[in-house]
């Protein structure tokens, strides 16, 4: 079966765009980086990806707020056009990931519940975390595996934030929660959410910095390291759309 598409949305100050092209070339799809100006330009773009991922980084520099910049780009620029592409893509089906500054972006445009606030000790935080699969989440971006996931964050606002919790676990759209140390102060340690479909979700640390042992900090000491990869999440958004 040939190798489904993946589109990577890049701006101004993204930083892990040639990772997830690594992680989605390892997990099996054929993945383009494309920046958002030239994606508002030509939103038919979308329409030949199976796959579409806003990248981390700090787009526009974090300017007015993190991801604030980009995701006008995404949802008001150019008449909103792009805004409008990007919501049928996942009517149509396609899954859609946005990861640190892109989860920020994705809530800030409206494709996800909740918001992401400053962390609560009030610096930039970047270190490993340990990332627990929720039963019974609704994500496609999940597989069937209960094995933790090991990953870097890199994050002064990451600390996710909603009304109501517990309305958000109940309907299956909490993805992951932090295991051991919370280290944002997110509400019930919530790392990683979906909207109420399961295509589209969104986390602060970064699975695509974790796709081969060697990435692990401890992988000379720990054996089981590859038990906890984060390549699974794009190995299971390519099983979906095949």
């Amino acid at each position: 079966m040939s190798r489904p598409s993946a589109l990577v949305v890049t701006g101004p100050g993204t930083n892990r765009d040639r990772d997830v092209v690594f992680a989605l070339d390892l997990a099996g799809a054929e993945a383009a980086t494309v920046d958002v100006a030239q994606l508002a330009g030509h939103p038919a773009l979308l329409d030949e990806a199976r796959i579409a991922v806003v990248a981390g980084g700090f787009s526009y520099g974090d300017a007015l707020g993190a991801g604030r910049l980009l995701a006008l780009d995404l949802t008001a620029a150019h008449g909103g056009h792009l805004g409008e592409a990007l919501r049928a893509f996942v009517t149509s089906g396609r899954p859609v990931i946005g990861i640190c500054n892109g989860f920020q972006v994705l809530t800030r445009a409206g494709l996800l519940p909740g918001a992401l606030g400053h962390n609560d000790h009030g610096r930039f935080d970047c270190r490993w975390v340990t990332l627990a699969p929720v039963a019974g989440s609704r994500s496609i971006w999940l597989d069937d595996n209960a094995d933790e996931i090991h990953c870097p964050i890199a994050h002064g606002e990451g600390r996710y934030v909603h009304p109501d919790p517990a309305a958000l676990a109940a309907n299956g759209q909490v993805a992951f929660h932090y295991s051991g140390a919370n280290p944002n102060g997110s509400i019930d340690a919530i790392a990683g959410v979906s909207d109420e479909s399961g295509l589209v979700l969104g986390l602060m640390p970064h699975p695509e910095n974790h796709v081969i042992v060697r990435q692990h900090p401890r992988y000379r000491h720990d054996p089981d390291t590859a038990r906890h990869l984060g390549l699974r999440v794009f190995e299971a958004a390519v099983r979906h759309v095949k």
